[in-house]
């Protein structure tokens, strides 16, 4: 009886240890298993976790795609603007300079992004081999094309697709890639990030991107390598300038469209009068730039200029002069000086810097005028200066903004509400050349604004 006893007890043990074995091999073989898993795709479990928290899991896709620069050679820098923040404080990268180990402290930062530029003139487009090598590295590629304005023209309208933005996803993490055209300003441009209707809108909320809402113009910043969060990077050596360039950065394209149509009903003129017109003038606005901008006073294209870039695409022929508009708050008094130093005589000084200012220079048969713009609430607007009579002229505009353009292979400045500008110094018929003007009476925005006192017209009514 005690040996009949012993048997089914042993049984019994005998297979509970051989469930507990099996059992205990499977599990081995499934971590086993996931560690091969993980160790491909980049998970790291050590300390026990068994996933990436997301600093490690962010800094992994950036060791990533860091890797796909090096390979390809991809001539990226960063432009995200939280971490060039960050950059620009000098107290947190001496804090990180005594990092024992490094952190990602700089490059992720608060947001599921960072942004590189990556200059397109210079790179070898291989799509195939970019996408096929991010897949290897378990990464999701996302890419958006847009039209080449500078193969746009009246004469052709069509323009080829090029790539604009790429967006490369490693699970809920993007590195946005934005792509810099040099265009024939000698700036950088990148176009506007514009989703296709089968576009998976899902794959990064693209609100928050810091590029694409609209177009930008860049001028070249200086690049240095540097080391962040212990990966190689370049970065512009003047992160402020480079924030400064990004908050003001929005580019309007010239309306090609529209100025064939204009063309169509207006035809150019070619005589070889017009032809000298247009090469003075736009060696005229090109010195203008060169003098403004070496003493960082921003302008914009105003007037008659704004008009013919708005309508035509061009300096009007007609038009025998270069209109400027600078706000009240940029001038200096080392304007006419530096003006009369690159050649351009002074023709006439009208107002003062608290009423009314106008600068004119005497170009090549070309004059340049420049317009000072007074803030005033709801409105802008500059004043004009009868010289016989000292009677006050006031142009009003609705409030607007500035945005880049180019204009005869010049990067310049126009209002963005560049229709409502012309509207109001031109009327709705601004479309319809008018070649006599009367610019005491002709525009709409026009107001008489009293008259200069007479003890004051020698300071306020200078003709040279």
């Amino acid at each position: 009886m005690f040996s009949g006893g012993l048997m089914p007890r042993i049984n019994r043990t005998f297979v509970l240890a051989l469930l507990i074995s099996f059992s205990s091999i499977f599990l081995l073989f499934q971590l086993y298993y996931y560690r091969q898993y993980a160790s491909k795709n980049g998970f790291n479990i050590s300390g026990g976790k068994g996933y990436l928290s997301g600093k490690e899991e962010h800094l992994h896709l950036l060791k990533k795609f860091l890797g796909l620069v090096r390979k390809f050679q991809l001539p990226v820098f960063l432009v995200d603007t939280a971490s060039l923040n960050l950059l620009s404080q000098d107290d947190l990268l001496y804090k990180a300079s005594q990092q024992k180990e490094p952190q990602c402290s700089f490059l992720c930062t608060h947001r599921d992004f960072t942004t590189f530029a990556l200059l397109g003139n210079l790179w070898k487009y291989d799509k195939d081999a970019l996408l096929q090598a991010a897949e290897e590295r378990g990464l999701e590629v996302l890419e958006i094309r847009g039209k080449d304005p500078r193969l746009i023209s009246m004469d052709d309208l069509t323009g080829n697709d090029i790539p604009l933005h790429f967006l490369i996803r490693f699970n809920n993490r993007v590195v946005h890639v934005v792509v810099l055209y040099e265009r024939s300003g000698n700036y950088l441009w990148h176009g506007p990030l514009r989703l296709k209707a089968s576009t998976d809108k899902t794959f990064i909320p693209f609100g928050k991107l810091d590029f694409g809402r609209h177009a930008g113009a860049y001028d070249r910043p200086e690049l240095i390598l540097t080391t962040l969060d212990g990966l190689d990077v370049r970065t512009p050596k003047n992160h402020s300038r480079f924030l400064i360039d990004h908050s003001n950065s929005r580019f309007l394209e010239c309306r090609c469209k529209e100025a064939k149509t204009f063309y169509q009903l207006y035809p150019d003129e070619t005589s070889p009068e017009v032809m000298d017109f247009k090469m003075k003038a736009k060696s005229l606005l090109h010195l203008a730039s060169k003098v403004l901008s070496a003493l960082g006073v921003p302008f914009w294209l105003s007037s008659g200029t704004c008009l013919g870039w708005y309508r035509q695409c061009n300096i009007i022929p007609y038009s025998k002069d270069v209109d400027l508009g600078i706000w009240i708050k940029d001038y200096r008094d080392d304007i006419t000086q530096a003006f009369q130093k690159a050649g351009l005589p002074l023709k006439h000084h009208f107002g003062k810097v608290e009423d009314s200012l106008e600068l004119s220079f005497q170009g090549n048969d070309v004059k340049l005028d420049i317009f000072f713009f007074y803030d005033d609430g709801d409105v802008m607007w500059n004043g004009g200066t009868q010289a016989k009579s000292g009677k006050k002229f006031k142009y009003v505009f609705p409030r607007f903004s500035l945005c880049w353009t180019e204009l005869v292979d010049l990067k310049a400045r126009v209002p963005c509400e560049t229709l409502d500008y012309v509207t109001a110094n031109y009327g709705p018929k601004w479309n319809v050349p008018v070649k006599v003007w009367d610019w005491k009476s002709s525009p709409p925005n026009v107001q008489e604004n009293g008259v200069w006192p007479v003890r004051e017209w020698d300071d306020v009514i200078q003709v040279y």
